[in-house]
């Protein structure tokens, strides 16, 4: 006997809509979310690859989905366990020395900023901003995600924001 139960059956005539607009509708709720939780790794890619990863997994699993699922807490979980898994295997990957690596044109020049400061928060306010900010999900659900409470999600949410405004207006000044 497994761990693993299978979902109720779904009611007689009850359809799912199609993965493509699944895609399209959570597409980039969960690309900001891997950018914000692989931090300076998507200029190489690893956010790419992440959102990749993700709805390769989603789309794996789909059809067995419970019919109430909350799709978007769902794939920002599916995302959050594919940027652990990003920073897993950068860790394990050697790093060429004799030429630099051609890098795609940032797609968001206006927000690297952003992204950079987005990047050095420590984790779990890097996490709790990236959840409820990036991908809209509730902060019980942000707790579910980081192993905490729902306050200690907001406090972390709230210390995140405060600390990238006060490095991007300082930024802003210089």
């Amino acid at each position: 006997m497994t761990s693993r139960t299978r979902p109720a059956a779904r009611p007689h005539g009850v359809r799912r809509r199609p993965f493509d607009e699944i895609v399209t509708e959570f597409g980039p709720v969960v690309l900001r979310v891997c950018r914000a939780a692989l931090g300076s790794g998507w200029n190489d890619g690893a956010a790419d690859d992440a959102w990749s990863e993700t709805f390769l997994a989603a789309l794996k699993a789909y059809p067995e989905l419970p019919a109430d699922v909350d799709m978007q807490a769902w794939l920002v979980r599916v995302a959050h366990r594919k940027a652990i898994d990003q920073h897993r295997a950068r860790a394990r990957r050697p790093v060429p020395t004799d030429e630099l690596p051609d890098r795609p044109p940032d797609p968001a020049p206006d927000h690297r900023d952003l992204w950079r400061e987005v990047a050095t928060l420590p984790k779990k306010q890097r996490f709790a901003v990236a959840y409820h900010y990036l991908a809209g999900l509730r902060y019980a659900q942000v707790a579910e995600l980081l192993g905490n409470t729902e306050a200690a999600a907001r406090r972390a949410g709230a210390d995140g924001v405060a600390a990238l405004r006060r490095r991007l207006v300082m930024t802003e000044e210089r």
